[in-house]
C-alpha cells in the first residue's frame, strides 16, 4: 500500500474525480447508471486510494494539445447526429412556428367575426366572449412556443423531415421505371 493510498482525500479531490466521471460520461464510457453510482461511491471516498478505484478502469486524460485526436469543427451537429446550417436553422424555426400557430389565427378570426356579426344584428356592442377562446388557447401556444424553441423542437422536426424525403427518395431510386403489366 502505497503512503498516500491511506491518507484522507479533501473535497477537491472528490471534485476532481467527479470531473473526471463527468468527462468519461461525456466520452460514452460510462452509461448513466454506472457514472451515478461511481459519483455516489467518489464523494463517499474517505481516502485516495477509494477515489483511485473509482478511476482505475478508465484512461488517463490528455490535454487538447497533446491529444491525437483533431478537434472536431464544422457544422453544428444536432442531438440526433445530423448536421444542421444556420440558414436551415431558421426556416426549420419559422415553419415550426407556422404549424404551431396555424391553427389559432383562423380560429380566432371567425369567432371575431361571429361575435361583430352578432353584435351588429343586436344593434348592441355584445360582451366579447371570444376572449374565453383566445386567452387560455393563446397562453398554452406561448408555453407551447417557449418550450419547443428552448427544447430545438423546430431542428428536430426539420431532421425529420429531412429523414422523411431521403427515404422517399430511396425508394423511388430502387423503384423500377417500367413496371411489368399486370394480368
Amino acid at each position: 500500500m502505497d503512503g498516500r493510498d491511506g491518507m484522507r482525500a479533501a473535497d477537491a479531490d472528490r471534485a476532481v474525480v467527479a470531473d473526471r466521471l463527468r468527462v468519461a460520461l461525456d466520452e460514452g464510457r460510462l452509461d448513466l447508471h454506472e457514472y451515478d453510482e461511481r459519483l455516489q461511491r467518489a464523494y463517499a471516498a474517505r481516502t485516495y486510494a477509494d477515489l483511485e478505484a473509482l478511476l482505475t478502469d478508465l484512461p488517463p486524460v490528455a490535454p487538447a494539445q497533446r491529444s491525437g485526436l483533431a478537434p472536431a469543427t464544422g457544422p453544428t451537429v444536432s442531438l440526433l447526429g445530423d448536421q444542421l446550417g444556420p440558414a436551415s436553422t431558421r426556416g426549420a424555426t419559422a415553419r415550426w412556428l407556422a404549424e404551431v400557430w396555424f391553427p389559432y389565427l383562423p380560429v380566432i378570426a371567425i369567432v371575431v367575426a361571429i361575435w361583430a356579426v352578432t353584435s351588429l344584428f343586436s344593434r348592441d356592442l355584445l360582451y366579447f366572449w371570444p376572449g374565453w377562446v383566445a386567452g387560455p388557447w393563446g397562453a398554452v401556444l406561448v408555453v407551447r412556443t417557449v418550450s419547443g424553441l428552448a427544447a430545438k423542437e423546430p431542428q428536430r422536426q426539420a431532421i425529420k423531415r429531412q429523414r422523411r424525403r431521403e427515404r422517399k427518395k430511396a425508394k423511388r431510386a430502387t423503384k423500377p421505371d417500367n413496371p411489368p403489366p399486370t394480368p
